[in-house]
């Protein structure tokens, strides 16, 4: 198993934590391969040789494949990939539709399990290979109003680290990253259910409360480069930590989650938002 991270595929890699990393990782001497559906390298990376753009959409299959195998075709090996793309989609589920759910967990959770399952096969003929997928705080606090965002990235925890014990026989690594809140494009195309936003909805008050809370933690959360940092960290370790929480606050407010009392914690959750 080689320890030496040289190429890298970062999946929404054109903007936020996406592009970020891929910045991160360029400025470190790695090639990146940025995916994302616009096709476009993070800003002032554009003419960097190293920093290599790809049309890729997380829900389709075939591209996923194609961008894989140019890769292998061009670099000869892929050694990790970050699973970044996803969306975010706010409401009460009793009036979020079946389509909007859907979608959120077809982008965010399915699309992160098609980038992996692309690159499996690769990693287990090399021998080696690196998954880190980007979850969410929002995974081990359910979020009111984003439900559904919150059980995709659980499950994103969750699929990360069992894909781990059925891997390492084959030297994969796998990691999952639980950010707080980042202060990036997110929050504005964040997607509002229809009905929520309605004054005739029962949940209208409680729904805009939340909302605003949220989106004066993210427009005053982190900036996305200590993400990048993070996802540099764990590739440059020899052995990556199955997950991690950046910043100190963050995992200390993780710990307190999973040892308080959770009727305590749903208490609290509520009280903030």
């Amino acid at each position: 198993m080689t320890n030496e991270v040289k190429v890298v595929l970062v999946t929404g890699g054109s903007r936020g934590i996406g592009a970020a990393t891929s910045s991160v990782l360029c400025d470190a001497g790695m090639t990146v391969y940025a995916g994302s559906r616009r096709g476009l390298a993070p800003e002032g990376y554009e003419n960097n040789p190293q920093m290599i753009p790809v049309v890729l959409d997380v829900n389709d299959d075939e591209a996923l494949k194609a961008a894989v195998d140019r890769i292998v075709a061009e670099q000869g090996k892929l050694d990790a990939v970050v699973c970044n793309a996803g969306n975010g989609i706010e409401g009460p589920v009793e009036e979020l539709s079946m389509e909007d759910i859907e979608s959120q967990f077809g982008t965010t959770f399915f699309g992160t399990v098609r980038t992996i399952k692309a690159c499996l096969s690769v990693f287990r003929r090399q021998g080696h290979g690196r998954v880190i997928t980007i979850a969410s705080v929002a995974a081990v606090a359910p979020l009111p109003f984003q439900a559904s965002y919150s059980a995709a990235k659980a499950a994103i925890v969750q699929m990360t680290k069992a894909i781990s014990i059925e891997t390492g026989q084959f030297g994969v690594q796998c990691c999952a990253i639980l950010p707080g809140d980042v202060h990036t494009d997110f929050t504005k195309n964040r997607k509002f259910s229809g009905k929520a936003a309605s004054k005739e909805s029962p949940y209208y008050e409680a729904n805009a409360k939340a909302v605003a809370a949220m989106v004066k933690d993210e427009l005053e959360g982190m900036a996305p480069e200590v993400i990048g940092r993070a996802v540099l960290r764990q590739l440059h370790r020899r052995r990556m930590s199955p997950e991690v929480v950046p910043t100190f606050f963050y995992r200390l407010l993780v710990t307190g989650i999973r040892i308080l009392p959770e009727s305590l914690v749903l208490r609290i959750i509520k009280a903030m938002y």
